[in-house]
């Protein structure tokens, strides 16, 4: 794996080192000691996956407070995203700042989201799947989240023909630091 520090402290894309011959290529995914070894959190505690029937459903902002803060990191499967992650770190200089990547089944990276940071992503393709490797189990006590089009933020989203969000995430209040 490469991996390439992102523009914000603590959020890193991360590259497979692809072996090809003739039947096509073995990568490898994860492995604990390179992340170790980059400074990042080398714990994995559980995987899930999201699958999206349409072009731009967008899923997000979440985030698990502390004691149960996780690192993700995000891989698409199939189809398309704009993954988006948001610095809720308030002792952070780039505190409430953010970036984005596209990731995509053929483009072969991964974007790894450190503590503190919100996610959420809007798919650029239907039938899109995204996979996502978290360094703490789900804890509903300590989920949080914030609305994709927050004022406080002004986080820049593509253009979709539609934006699929469910009433939760399209509800979240005016984010007050």
């Amino acid at each position: 794996m490469k991996f390439r520090r992102g523009t914000i402290e603590g959020l890193w894309v991360v590259e497979l080192e692809k072996h090809q011959d003739d039947r096509g290529y073995f990568a490898r995914t994860w492995c604990q000691e390179e992340f170790r070894a980059q400074g990042l959190n080398p714990s994995l505690a559980q995987c899930s996956t999201s699958f999206n029937r349409k072009m731009g459903t967008l899923r997000g902002m979440h985030w698990q407070e502390a004691p149960h803060a996780e690192a993700k990191l995000i891989r698409c499967t199939r189809g398309a995203i704009y993954d988006m992650a948001l610095d809720l770190r308030p002792d952070s200089a780039t505190f409430k700042q953010w970036m984005a990547i596209k990731l995509t089944a053929d483009g072969h990276e991964m974007f790894y989201i450190g503590e503190g940071f919100a996610h959420g992503f809007l798919t650029l393709a239907d039938e899109t799947e995204v996979f996502y490797q978290m360094s703490e189990s789900f804890h509903p006590e300590s989920a949080r989240g914030l609305r994709w089009n927050d004022p406080a933020f002004r986080m820049a989203w593509p253009e979709t023909p539609e934006r699929i969000i469910s009433e939760r995430d399209a509800n979240y209040p005016d984010f007050h630091a």
